[in-house]
Parts: structure tokens; C-alpha cells; sequence
């Protein structure tokens, strides 16, 4: 009997950093900048991304510090995410709180860390960089 990759062995509060860092597919759908309504929370997406995702690659270029470069950034985690209504619903971060499965395309079923991109879940040429947009068009 063949062993279950650890997406489908653990709960996310089971897996290790590495694990769970592995998770992320890379597409980038939650690093582009959102307009919240005051009044109502409804949520407006932008193609602007923030200034330190790669544009060319969809990473991060400061991951570590990205919460302190960013005080806006959300640190996903197995607590927060049933909170996260935003994430995509690729993500599968929340796919897998759902107890839904990885899509075929995900790098860790595909082991093609492009894979993400070539079926065309990612923000991959679709989005620009804040500090290429006047800060009044979108604030």
C-alpha cells in the first residue's frame, strides 16, 4: 500500500514549516492589493500587486520580512484561515481546511513548480507592481 503525501496524512496543525510552506503554489492571487468598502466590506480586486512580489516569477523578494515590509500582509495559518474569505479558491491552503483536495495542477501533485502557470491560475503577466501606479489611482 503506497503512503499518503502528507497533504491527505496530516492536519495543517501537523505539519512541519517545510510542509506547510510547500503548500503555497505560487500563484500570487493573494499578493495583489484589495479596496475594502468602509461601508459595506465589500471586497474590490485590483491587478496591482505589492511592490515586493516578483513579477516575473510570482515570489516574494522579501519573504521573511514580507509582515514587516508590509503591515497589511496576512500571515496565513491554520487558525486564520477559515477567516481569510478572500484567498482563492485554488489556494490550497483552503482547499485543504475545507477538506477539499489539490488540483491536479498544484507543483506538488504535478512536480512542476510551473505548473501553476501554465494552467493559468496565476496573476503571471496579468498584474503590475504598486510602485508603478500612482498611489491616488487605487487608494
Amino acid at each position: 500500500m503506497a503512503k499518503k503525501p502528507f497533504w491527505e496524512a496530516k492536519k495543517l496543525t501537523e505539519m512541519t514549516t517545510k510542509e506547510w510552506e510547500s503548500l503555497c503554489d505560487g500563484c500570487a492571487l493573494c499578493c495583489h492589493i484589495r479596496l475594502e468598502d468602509e461601508d459595506t466590506g465589500e471586497l474590490v480586486q485590483t491587478n496591482v500587486a505589492c511592490r515586493y512580489l516578483e513579477l516575473e516569477s510570482c515570489q516574494c523578494s522579501d519573504y521573511t520580512n514580507r509582515c514587516i515590509n508590509v503591515p497589511d500582509c496576512i500571515k496565513v495559518t491554520p487558525d486564520n484561515i477559515p477567516q481569510l474569505h478572500w484567498m482563492p479558491h485554488s489556494c490550497a491552503y483552503r482547499l485543504l481546511s475545507e477538506g477539499q483536495p489539490l488540483y491536479d495542477w498544484h507543483p506538488l501533485i504535478s512536480g512542476d513548480r510551473m505548473s501553476v502557470h501554465k494552467a493559468g491560475i496565476s496573476f503571471l503577466g496579468e498584474i503590475v507592481s504598486e510602485d508603478d501606479v500612482e498611489n491616488d489611482f487605487y487608494l
